[in-house]
C-alpha cells in the first residue's frame, strides 16, 4: 500500500509538470501570433490589390518590400491599374525602393492598365542591375494639361548601370492626338512652348515614348511600344544595348514615329523584332558604333536608315554597322544612308546583307543630298562615306531600285554590290547613281551601269572621325 501511494503521488507531480509546460508553449504561440496578425495589419494588407492605399500604407508596403524579396510591385505602393486615375506617384515610390536595392525588381503586373505622366527612373545613385518587369499595360494621358512644356520624352531612364525592361506588356502612347497636330515637331527650344501648353494645347514638341540615357548594360526584351507621340524607342549615349523580341505597331501614316533611334550608342544588338511604324523602323545617328541588327521585319515605315548626319554643319561619325537578315515590306525605302549638305565626319565600315525587300520604294540608297523641311542650302564639304557594302539584296521595288547620289565635292567610295535581284514594275526607275566609286563584284537584275570603279582623282575631305 505504501509503494502504491508514493507511485500515485509520483503520477501526480508529472501529470501537474506537464500541464504547466504547455500552458506556457500555448501563452508564447498565441503571443507570436499575435504579433504576426498585427505586422500584416500594419501594412494594410500587403498585396490586397483592391483596398485603398493611403500615405501610411504605402510606407508599410514600402518597408515590407524592402525586407523581402526585392520585388516592388506598383499596386503595392497606391497604383490603381484602372485606367483612370494617375498612377505616377506609385510607379516613382515603387522606383525609388527599388533603386536602394542591388538586383531589385519593378512589378508591373498584367490584367491592369495604369495612366502615367511624364517620368523619369533616375540613377545616377541606384544599384545596379534592376529589372523593370512590364506585363501589364502603360497609357499616357492625352489631356494638355498633363504635359507641361520643354519635354522631350514620356518615359525615361537615365544613368543607370544594369537596367533591364522586360516583359510581355504594352507601352501605349496615344498618339492620335498628337498627330493630328500640324506643329513641327523638331523644335525643342521653341520660344511658344510655355503659351501654348497653358493654353489648352499640346506642347509644340512632340516626345519620345521611352528613352534611355546614359545609362550601360540596358536590355530591352519583349515588350510593345505602340502609337508614340513621336518616336518609340531611342537610346542616347548608352553602350552594351542588346534588344530583342520587340513590337513596335503606329500606323505608316502617323508623323516622325521612328521605331528606334540610336545616338551616341556604341555596342547595340537588335534582334528577333517587328517594327511597324510612320518613319525609319530603325534610325541610326551621329556617335552610334558596332551596331548590328538583325532577324528584324519592317514595315510599314521609312525602312533602316543611317542619318539623316551633318544637318547644320555639324560632324557626324558612324562606323562598323552590320545589318543582315532583314525583311522590309510596303517600306518607303529599304537600307539607306542620308547626310546633308554642309556637314562634316564620316560613315565608314557598313555591312547590308541579306535583305529582302517586297513592293518597297528604292530598296538600295544613298542620299548626300538629303533635305527634310524644305528649307535647305547648298554646301560644298559632306560628310564622307565609304566602305559600304551591299549583299545579297533581293524582292520587289516601286520606284528605283538603287539610287546613289554621292557629294561633288566629297564623293562616294569603297560601294561594293554582290548579288542584287531586283523586280520592278514597268514603270519602275533605272538605277541612279551620281559620283559613286567602287566595285561590282556580280552580275545584277537590273543591270547597274552607273558604278564607277576606282577612286575619284580628288577629293576636298575635312573633318574625318
Amino acid at each position: 500500500m505504501k509503494m502504491c501511494g508514493k507511485n500515485l503521488k509520483c503520477l501526480a507531480t508529472i501529470a501537474f509538470i506537464c500541464v504547466f509546460v504547455w500552458s506556457f508553449s500555448l501563452e508564447n504561440c498565441h503571443g507570436r501570433e499575435g504579433r504576426r496578425w498585427g505586422a500584416h495589419r500594419k501594412t494594410g494588407g500587403y498585396r490586397h490589390h483592391h483596398v485603398h492605399v493611403d500615405s501610411e500604407d504605402v510606407v508599410g508596403a514600402s518597408l515590407a518590400s524592402e525586407g523581402g524579396s526585392g520585388s516592388f510591385n506598383v499596386l503595392d505602393f497606391g497604383a490603381k491599374g484602372d485606367g483612370e486615375e494617375d498612377d505616377t506617384k506609385a510607379f516613382q515610390a515603387a522606383w525609388e525602393s527599388a533603386c536602394n536595392a542591388e538586383g531589385s525588381m519593378v512589378e508591373v503586373p498584367s490584367g491592369y492598365e495604369f495612366l502615367v505622366g511624364p517620368i523619369s527612373f533616375s540613377g545616377p545613385n541606384c544599384q545596379p542591375n534592376i529589372v523593370f518587369q512590364l506585363d501589364g499595360k502603360i497609357i499616357a494621358p492625352t489631356s494638355p494639361s498633363a504635359w507641361g512644356s520643354g519635354l522631350l520624352q514620356w518615359i525615361e531612364f537615365t544613368k543607370l548601370k544594369g537596367i533591364t525592361v522586360k516583359g510581355t506588356g504594352t507601352i501605349d502612347g496615344q498618339g492620335s492626338v498628337w498627330w493630328t497636330d500640324d506643329s513641327p515637331t523638331d523644335d525643342p527650344t521653341d520660344e511658344n512652348l510655355d503659351k501654348e501648353s497653358s493654353s489648352g494645347r499640346l506642347p509644340r514638341t512632340k516626345l519620345t515614348a521611352l528613352r534611355f540615357y546614359g545609362s550601360d548594360g540596358v536590355t530591352v526584351t519583349g515588350i510593345t511600344i505602340q502609337n508614340s507621340q513621336q518616336a518609340h524607342l531611342k537610346f542616347d549615349s548608352c553602350t552594351s544595348v542588346p534588344v530583342s523580341s520587340l513590337t513596335i505597331s503606329s500606323p505608316g501614316d502617323s508623323p516622325n514615329t521612328d521605331g528606334i533611334h540610336l545616338q551616341n550608342s556604341q555596342n547595340v544588338i537588335i534582334s528577333n523584332s517587328n517594327l511597324a511604324c510612320g518613319d525609319d523602323c530603325i534610325s541610326i545617328q551621329t556617335g552610334s558604333s558596332s551596331i548590328y541588327i538583325h532577324d528584324v521585319n519592317c514595315g510599314p515605315g521609312h525602312g533602316i536608315s543611317i542619318g539623316g548626319l551633318g544637318r547644320d554643319q555639324t560632324k557626324a561619325c558612324v562606323s562598323n554597322v552590320t545589318v543582315r537578315d532583314v525583311k522590309l515590306q510596303n517600306t518607303m525605302n529599304g537600307v539607306r544612308i542620308k547626310t546633308w549638305q554642309g556637314g562634316s565626319g564620316s560613315v565608314q565600315g557598313i555591312l547590308f546583307s541579306n535583305i529582302q525587300v517586297s513592293d518597297v520604294g528604292t530598296p538600295v540608297m544613298i542620299d548626300q543630298y538629303y533635305c527634310d523641311g524644305g528649307r535647305c542650302h547648298n554646301g560644298s564639304s559632306a560628310v564622307a562615306i565609304s566602305g559600304v557594302n551591299y549583299v545579297n539584296i533581293r524582292g520587289t521595288y516601286t520606284s528605283t531600285p538603287v539610287h546613289l547620289a554621292c557629294s561633288d565635292s566629297l564623293p562616294c567610295t569603297g560601294v561594293t554590290l554582290d548579288t542584287i535581284q531586283l523586280e520592278g514594275s514597268s514603270r519602275s526607275n533605272e538605277p541612279f547613281c551620281w559620283k559613286a566609286y567602287g566595285e561590282l563584284k556580280t552580275s545584277t537584275v537590273p543591270p547597274i551601269d552607273c558604278l564607277q570603279s576606282g577612286n575619284p582623282s580628288k577629293a576636298q575631305a575635312h573633318g574625318f572621325c
